[in-house]
């Protein structure tokens, strides 16, 4: 699937969500499902955990794999108290923050222009959708060279990474503008910079946000691999050194936090886009 795809069936999902019955019925029944679903999602870990000690504890994996969740969270609070975890923890997410709102805000930007300008975003998408399907991982070799192995080569490894999927998402907010608003804008005179801040961006704002939820992941997963091939430090940095070293316990131990930083930035992007989308009269169909 497409960005754009992607993009725009989140958009659609959270707009879905969304659609509520009369406001105490649905508090209500919205506060048993959320419990309901977290139960199952604890109850869901816990097994998995056992299930993994488990697997450890029989030494069905190979000896060099076979490490258990004990063993993994032994690593983290030694690295926590040694200070490892945390500094390279900062490292990444100090690369992952920077790389995230400059595409996001260089991707908006460029999004809603390409909408505004129908016939330049015509002349130039075929030459963005061929920069996007580039596997922007093979460029992290020649940021580094470009850059060296410290911050930089992260961070412009990220933007490349963000700016597509955000430019992706504003482009296809905008072309959910219903065309009958255009034509009577366009017939009761409206400027261009009244139909973008009166219809264009009001309407693309979800898809936008989508994009940015989903930037802000793939802005990780892009550091990350920036650390993987070389830095001086970070959580990318760590699992390559430890992985040479078959230091599994710690391999394992920064995949979970990896996976609970992810989950967390998730979360936090769609409080986020709760609160500020608040104005957004929900449908009642």
């Amino acid at each position: 699937m497409t960005d754009d795809g992607m993009v725009a069936t989140a958009a659609t999902e959270d707009r879905t969500a969304t659609a509520r019955a009369p406001k105490g019925k649905k508090s209500r029944a919205e506060s048993r499902l959320t419990l309901k679903v977290r139960i199952i999602q604890v109850m869901i870990l816990i097994a998995w955990l056992a299930l993994w000690q488990l697997t450890a504890d029989l030494k069905l994996l190979d000896p060099v794999l076979n490490r258990s969740p004990l063993q993994a969270w032994d690593y983290l609070v030694t690295a926590s108290e040694s200070g490892e975890l945390w500094s390279n923890t900062v490292a990444t997410m100090t690369a992952v923050i920077i790389s995230w709102v400059l595409a996001s805000v260089v991707g908006t930007i460029c999004g809603l222009g390409l909408g505004l300008l129908p016939t330049l975003e015509r002349i130039v998408a075929p030459f963005l959708d061929a920069l996007n399907a580039m596997p922007r991982i093979a460029l992290a070799p020649l940021f580094i060279v470009a850059f060296g192995i410290g911050m930089t080569a992260k961070v412009a490894l990220g933007v490349t990474v963000v700016f597509f999927i955000v430019l992706s998402g504003a482009r296809a907010g905008v072309r959910t503008v219903d065309q009958e608003w255009l034509r009577m804008s366009a017939v009761m005179g409206a400027s261009k910079i009244q139909v973008f801040i009166k219809i264009l961006f009001p309407v693309a704002t979800p898809a936008i946000f989508a994009a940015l939820r989903l930037g802000l992941i793939f802005s990780l997963l892009a550091v990350i691999g920036s650390e993987l091939i070389s830095a001086k430090d970070g959580l990318g940095q760590l699992i390559s050194k430890y992985s040479s070293l078959f230091q599994m316990e710690a391999v394992y131990a920064m995949l979970i936090l990896l996976a609970v930083v992810a989950v967390l930035l998730n979360q936090i992007m769609l409080a986020a886009e709760r609160w500020l989308l608040r104005w957004q009269a929900p449908s009642d169909v």
